[in-house]
């Protein structure tokens, strides 16, 4: 197959950033749209993607188009599909469909019945009887009348990096943590500081930042599942990977005993645990660490995840004070669904971006200048 459209989901919101990394990684043809970014390339380009790219969500191959006016027409144009150039006889599939009025195959189910009952016929993949079931997703975009068929080949969320086996509650997706760093101006060099840091998440992507650690190297995806899969490529893609020494260190706290147990064996597992500290604290009592000045990255509670909202404006204020008094030079990022809430902080926050889809919420990226 020739080169095709790779398209990478991004949290709504954060697109900016991730095409900024995709353009760093030079992929090909990289263009920003609602919902992720497009890039061309072909097969090595998706396994790359998978493995090293720190802000998708999911990688998606678009293997193909077709008009179809009706359910004949999609039967018929589906059988006749190159199925066998992606997907292997004995590979368990599922397939998803989105229709929308704009074309005459308005009934999804019956869709998926048809383009199901095609791959099955024609090349033997069994039909999972659901998405949990399935080494491989098919994602069918009916619109205008033009089918777009695409395969998910990165199986797991690529927030899944392998290493996180113990969380606390509503932890951040590391993928969210990737491009916050990045919108925050992170450089893979300074400090970072995490006073609520829960299971880890934010410093211990940051570390791995540094050190130049693969993000995919420790998982398994749903490319290696097709056809087109070449377990050697894919070796030589690790292999050529250079992780970098460091000398950067990452600080987190918090409250709960629980969960610093949970950050310390997240970050061995990660491999960055000689450059993480994590201190059982109250707020109140962190202090800067010393040494050069850094960023501070914070995803606190926000009443609709954790805790009650109107217990929350004395943590924020607290994290106020904090910062002020003891972080001089330092830049705040704060992730949080409640403008109010930020603003409690008393902090010279600057102005925010679009809001942030965040596990069924609406959250915003708050950040400071180096506060003085």
């Amino acid at each position: 197959m020739s080169d095709f459209e790779i398209f990478l989901v991004a949290p709504p919101g954060l697109e900016k950033y991730l095409f900024e990394e995709v353009r760093e990684a030079r992929f090909h043809g990289a263009k920003q749209t609602a919902g992720g970014v497009s890039v061309t390339g072909d097969w090595e380009d998706v396994w790359r993607a998978n493995l090293t790219l720190r802000g998708a969500s999911k990688v998606l191959a678009r293997i193909g188009t077709f008009r179809a006016f009706h359910l004949a027409q999609l039967d018929k144009r589906a059988r006749k599909f190159a199925w066998g150039e992606v997907l292997t006889p004995n590979t368990i599939v599922k397939v998803e469909c989105v229709t929308n009025r704009k074309s005459k195959i308005y009934h999804a189910g019956a869709a998926i019945q048809r383009i199901e009952r095609a791959i099955h016929e024609e090349l033997g993949c069994p039909i999972a009887q659901s998405t949990d079931d399935a080494e491989i997703i098919i994602k069918t975009r009916i619109d205008d009348n033009n089918v777009l068929i695409s395969i998910d080949t990165s199986g797991d969320p690529l927030h899944k990096r392998g290493y996180k086996q113990a969380m606390g509650k509503a932890p951040m997706r590391e993928t969210m943590a990737a491009l916050g760093l990045r919108a925050c101006h992170y450089d893979g060099i300074e400090p970072v500081l995490d006073p609520m840091c829960g299971s880890g998440t934010i410093l211990i992507e940051a570390a791995q930042i540094a050190r130049n650690i693969m993000p995919g190297a420790a998982r398994s995806f749903a490319f290696e599942k097709l056809a087109s899969y070449d377990a050697d490529a894919a070796v030589r893609l690790k292999s050529a990977w250079r992780p970098r020494a460091t000398e950067s260190r990452f600080y987190g706290s918090d409250r709960n005993v629980n969960v610093i147990g949970f950050s310390k064996e997240n970050a061995a597992r990660a491999g960055v645990d000689d450059i993480c500290t994590f201190t059982p604290l109250a707020l109140s009592t962190v202090q800067s660490p010393g040494g050069p000045p850094g960023l501070v990255f914070v995803n606190p509670p926000y009443g609709a995840r954790i805790g009650k909202k109107k217990d929350l404006f004395a943590l924020y204020s607290t994290f106020g004070d904090v910062m002020r008094e003891r972080f001089t030079g330092w830049r705040v990022g704060m992730i949080t669904s409640d403008t109010l809430l930020a603003e409690a902080t008393k902090l010279p926050w600057r102005n925010t971006g679009p809001p942030i889809a965040h596990g069924g919420l609406k959250v915003k990226l708050f950040q400071t200048m180096p506060l003085k």
